[in-house]
């Protein structure tokens, strides 16, 4: 299944990101496309409002992963940038993180879509002005949680 949306400012974005997170289950990961500046992290910052974890995200490219814990879900960011094998990916501890408690989100993850669940959620970025996106959500065939949000 296949959902688009046009955002036209960061804000946008965060809200889209936050109807988005408000659908999240344990287990969910997120595979983030879309170039540098695209707005992976504020869509991110608005999925952990939407999760009830607060706004105080920020890009993991340095630290590789980011954790942002709740008391029913917790939010894995990750920057997959600099990962290119899965002896590389090994190191991030990325497979511990995925269990039902968790909803990982991972940035760059075209670096590492052979080690990437089939019925991922992918979402891609793309900038159409200085401040407008054009959002698109995959999902598997019958997973319409993403469909007709409103922001």
């Amino acid at each position: 299944m296949t959902y688009t949306y046009k955002t036209n400012s960061a804000a946008d974005t965060i809200a889209l990101g936050t109807e988005v997170g408000k659908r999240l289950k344990g287990g969910d990961l997120i595979a983030y496309s879309g170039g540098l500046g695209a707005g992976k992290t504020t869509v991110t910052r608005g999925i952990s409002l939407g999760m009830g974890l607060g706004d105080e995200v920020t890009s993991p490219t340095f630290a590789l992963v980011n954790e942002y814990r709740g008391d029913k879900l917790s939010l894995i960011h990750f920057d997959m940038y600099r990962i290119n094998s899965a002896d590389d990916l090994e190191t991030t501890g990325f497979f511990d993180y995925m269990d039902d408690n968790s909803v990982l989100a991972v940035e760059w993850s075209e670096n590492i879509s052979d080690e990437l669940p089939e019925d991922c959620i992918r979402i891609d970025i793309q900038r159409t002005g200085e401040n407008s996106r054009i959002i698109t959500i995959k999902t598997t065939e019958g997973d319409d949680r993403f469909e007709d949000i409103r922001y």
